[in-house]
C-alpha cells in the first residue's frame, strides 16, 4: 500500500459482502483478534500467542466460513492500534496479500464516563467500530498512520539513538554535579578529559579531599559519560560516511539541500527529512500538523481562547524546529522570515516573543518543505556553497 493515501478515510469503497474486516488487541504476552466475517452472523474471538502466521492463518480460516456461507470473500482488511511492534506486522500482513492499516492510537474516540470499563474484549469492539467507519470513508472515526519500508523506518535510527545517547550523557553530567555539590564543590567540570585524574586534588570547603566512595562513584560514572561520547561521535562519523559515499541514494540529496542552509547543520537536518519532509504529506496545512507547530483553540459558546500547541505532532521535530528558529534568527537575520519576527516582536514582551516563536518555526518548516519538494529557496536565505 503506497504511503500517499488518504489517512482519514479508505482509499476503496467498502463492500461488506465480499470484506472480511479483522482487528487485533495487541498485548506483550498475547493477542486477542476479533472478526466480522460476511454471511456469519456472530462475530468470533480468538486469543493467540503474538505470531503472525497463528493470524494470518486464522484470517484464512475465517474466510473459509465465509465462503462456505455463500460468499465470495476478495478482501480481507485487517487493523490494530499503533505501539510498541511497530510496523512489522502490516508489513507482514501485505507480502501476503492481507490489506493491512496501523491506527493512531489516539485517534480513537473513547468513552468519557468516570472510571469506564477497559477490558481487551471491549477494546476489541471499540476498534472494530472506529475501523468499520474509516472503511466506508466516514470521517473522524480514526485516522491511520502510514505503513513505512523497513528502509524508510531503519533511517531514523541514527538520529533518534543519538537523541537518546545525549539524554543519558546529560543526566550523567547532571549527577555528577549533584554529587560534587553535595559536597560542596561547585568549580569543578566533570565533562573535561582529565577530569578523573583531577579528582584527587579537589577540594570542599573544609580542606578536605572529597570522601573515597565519592571519589569512586565519580569515576565510573566518567567512564560512563566517556562511552556514551564515543557512541555518539561514532553515529555521527557513520552518517557523514555514508552521505559522502553514496550522495544519490535515497533521501541524502534532501539532507545534503538542507544542510546548506546556513544555521542546519547536518544532524538537524538529517532529523528533519527522515521524521518529517520525506513524508508524502498534502499541503502546508499538514505539514506544520505533524510538526506539531499548531495552536488548541478552546471555544464554546462566548468564550474563545488558546491553549498552547496542540501537541498532536512529531515531538522530535517540534523541538528541534522550536530550536532552529532561534538559530535561525542568529545566522539569517537578513531573511525575510526573520524580518517578519522582528518587525512584530519590537517592543513585544518576552510571552509574546516566545508565542511568536513558534509561528516562526511553522513558517520555517513550511518554507524547508517547499525547499526540499520543489527547489523553492525561502526569501533572502543564504545557502552554503555546494560541496
Amino acid at each position: 500500500m503506497p504511503n500517499s493515501y488518504d489517512t482519514r478515510k479508505s482509499p476503496v469503497a467498502l463492500d461488506q459482502d465480499s470484506t472480511l474486516i479483522a482487528v487485533i488487541e495487541m498485548s506483550q504476552s498475547s493477542w486477542l483478534v476479533a472478526g466480522i466475517i460476511p454471511g456469519i452472523e456472530r462475530q468470533p474471538l480468538k486469543k493467540l500467542a503474538p505470531d503472525a502466521d497463528a493470524v494470518i492463518r486464522l484470517l484464512e480460516r475465517w474466510r473459509d466460513e465465509g465462503v462456505k456461507a455463500g460468499r465470495r470473500i476478495t478482501r480481507l482488511a485487517v487493523a490494530f492500534e499503533s505501539g510498541r511492534d511497530g510496523f512489522w506486522l502490516a508489513r507482514h500482513m501485505q507480502e501476503h496479500g492481507i490489506e493491512a492499516h496501523v491506527i493512531h492510537a489516539a485517534s480513537v474516540a473513547v468513552s468519557r464516563i468516570h472510571r469506564r470499563a477497559k477490558t481487551d474484549r471491549l477494546d476489541t469492539n471499540m476498534l472494530k467500530r472506529a475501523f468499520v467507519g474509516w472503511l466506508r470513508g466516514e470521517p473522524d472515526h480514526c485516522t491511520m498512520a502510514p505503513i513505512p519500508t523497513l528502509a524508510a523506518e531503519d533511517a531514523r535510527r541514527p538520529s533518534r539513538e543519538r537523541e537518546k545517547l545525549i539524554g543519558e550523557r546529560t543526566r550523567l553530567v547532571n549527577r555528577m554535579k549533584a554529587a560534587l555539590a553535595r559536597h560542596g564543590v561547585r568549580n569543578f567540570n566533570p565533562k573535561l578529559k582529565k577530569a578523573p585524574e583531577r579528582l584527587a586534588d579537589v577540594r570542599m570547603p573544609d580542606g578536605e579531599p572529597l570522601p573515597s566512595n565519592t571519589v569512586a562513584e565519580l569515576k565510573r560514572a566518567m567512564t560512563r559519560a566517556r562511552l556514551l561520547g564515543n557512541q555518539i561521535k561514532e553515529i555521527e562519523a557513520d552518517r557523514l560516511d555514508r552521505l559522502q559515499q553514496a550522495p544519490e541514494a535515497g533521501s541524502h540529496p534532501m539532507v545534503l539541500l538542507l544542510a546548506r542552509v546556513k544555521s542546519i547543520g547536518v544532524e538537524t537536518a538529517d532529523m528533519l527529512v527522515h521524521e518529517v519532509l520525506s513524508r508524502d504529506l498534502r499541503d502546508r496545512r499538514a505539514v506544520a500538523r505533524y510538526g506539531g507547530l499548531t495552536g488548541a483553540p478552546d471555544e464554546s459558546g462566548k468564550r474563545r481562547r488558546e491553549k498552547g500547541l496542540a501537541r498532536a505532532g512529531n515531538a522530535r521535530a517540534r523541538r528541534g524546529m522550536i530550536q532552529l528558529a532561534w538559530r535561525f534568527l542568529r545566522f539569517q537575520g537578513d531573511s525575510a522570515l526573520a524580518q517578519w519576527y522582528q518587525a512584530r516582536c519590537e517592543g513585544a514582551t518576552r510571552g509574546r516573543r516566545k508565542a511568536l516563536i513558534v509561528a516562526l518555526a511553522r513558517k520555517l518548516l513550511i518554507a524547508l518543505w517547499r525547499l526540499v519538494t520543489t527547489g523553492e529557496t525561502p526569501q533572502g536565505v543564504v545557502l552554503r556553497p555546494a560541496s
